[in-house]
């Protein structure tokens, strides 16, 4: 196989500072996708920039990772079935909101809620209705398993990732 072969000089011990950890690891582009489901009459959502399909076609298993400290994850993960929304390449104003503090964060979002409670947002180009599989301690995040229960797609649209610590657009080679 050829390639460059990697040597010890070329590795080096992991950072102890998360910062340098977060910045390393954001070399590898992700998926960004919203996630939202009405728990006990509230709208609950949060963004997920760790989000992965294909763990599994049979049964459909998409994760994510929440962060341990997470205030909004625990609210969420009560939810019966969890709405999830691949961000288009025109949603990073969703990101925003999505991730803010404090007040509505579906407020002025184009979104709707499946029978089921899941929030989905209107023009994302990848849409599933998901239950929980399982929530696996990891470090300081939690590895969650879905089970994707129903799925739409918009083949027009193109998602953003996160790289580097921004949002970037796809563009075709």
């Amino acid at each position: 196989m050829g390639g460059m072969p990697i040597t010890a000089t070329r590795l080096a011990p992991i950072a102890s500072d998360p910062a340098d950890v977060r910045a390393m690891m954001g070399q590898a582009p992700s998926g960004v996708a919203a996630l939202g489901a009405e728990v006990d009459g509230e709208r609950i959502g949060m963004i997920a920039s760790s989000f992965t399909t294909g763990v599994s076609y049979d049964p459909p298993l998409v994760l994510f990772s929440a962060q341990s400290s997470s205030r909004t994850w625990p609210r969420l993960r009560r939810a019966g079935r969890i709405g999830v929304s691949l961000l288009a390449d025109d949603q990073s104003f969703a990101c925003t909101q999505l991730s803010s503090r404090s007040g509505d964060r579906f407020a002025g979002l184009d979104s709707e809620v499946t029978d089921d409670g899941a929030i989905l947002l209107a023009g994302s180009p990848l849409q599933f209705e998901c239950s929980i599989v399982s929530v696996t301690p990891a470090g300081d995040h939690e590895i969650v398993l879905l089970e994707v229960r129903a799925a739409a797609a918009i083949d027009e649209r193109s998602p953003i990732v996160y790289h580097r610590r921004r949002l970037h657009g796809i563009a075709a080679l």
